[in-house]
């Protein structure tokens, strides 16, 4: 039985893990972390997730034994994962992470981490998005010399970074298939006489609306036909599932940096 531990069991997906490693075959979660500040510290983990008491209490990362779990997942916000990673490699654990809107600084610090300790980085840890990624690929292969791309997601009111982790992957995704630098070909907003588009751009476009849970459509439209690819997520438990899938898939693993093409064997 995998053993897992959460950084930042108070979050939005902290105890939605939390609910997903309850329902787990293969993996028990073995501890839950806090920042030592939060009002959360002692909380029993399932009342926390709201699932009824499970008899083990959220604790402190940096006080905790960290050699009782396997592998660790970290779903924080950026500025918490230099110190997580940090953690890891110092007690050389494996580490899953699904942080968004990391700077410059939080990726080079990701990519050293991962010259010690297996890790993998995805900004989207849904079955079906993946597999949206590998579509995407082949769509652009076929369509993108001709097609125009437009990528357009939608996320709930109280996420902060735009456009998402998942739209940004995507499109980086097919700007390298084409053999075009995403940095340079994006286009994330149009307004007033924007003249005719340029056909090598990739456009962006975001909605931050409600509840929405995460919605990607890919758009390829030439003149005459489109090809429209889309994935909807109706409950974050499809995230967490798979960040476990991941999470049990890295436990035996060598130093490096792996996503989820990797996990589902689309790499």
């Amino acid at each position: 039985m995998n053993k897992i531990a959460i950084f930042g069991a108070n979050g939005r997906m902290g105890r939605v893990l939390i609910d997903a490693l309850d329902q787990a075959q293969d993996a028990i979660l073995s501890a839950a972390y806090v920042r030592a500040s939060s009002s959360m510290m002692g909380v029993d983990i399932g009342e926390l997730a709201g699932i009824g008491q499970r008899g083990l209490n959220v604790s402190d990362a940096i006080t905790a034994d960290l050699s009782l779990p396997d592998v660790l997942i970290d779903f924080t916000l950026p500025d918490a994962l230099e110190a997580n990673l940090a953690l890891c490699v110092k007690h050389k654990k494996p580490v899953v992470i699904g942080t968004t809107g990391l700077n410059k600084a939080q990726k080079e610090a990701l990519n050293n981490a991962s010259q010690h300790i297996p890790i993998v980085f995805a900004a989207n840890y849904s079955v079906g998005v993946n597999l949206l990624l590998n579509l995407a690929r082949q769509t652009a292969r076929v369509m993108g010399d001709t097609a125009d791309i437009e990528i357009i997601e939608g996320h709930h009111r109280f996420k902060k970074d735009a456009p998402s982790g998942t739209a940004v992957a995507i499109g980086e995704t097919i700007a390298d298939e084409l053999g075009r630098d995403l940095a340079t070909c994006a286009v994330y907003g149009r307004e007033g006489d924007t003249g005719e588009r340029n056909q090598k751009t990739i456009g962006f476009a975001t909605i931050r609306a409600g509840d929405i849970v995460g919605e990607h459509t890919v758009l390829f439209a030439d003149i005459g036909e489109r090809l429209e690819l889309t994935h909807k997520a109706s409950s974050r438990l499809t995230f967490a599932n798979g960040a476990v899938k991941a999470a049990t898939w890295l436990k035996d693993k060598p130093a490096g940096l792996y996503d989820m093409q990797d996990v589902l064997g689309l790499a």
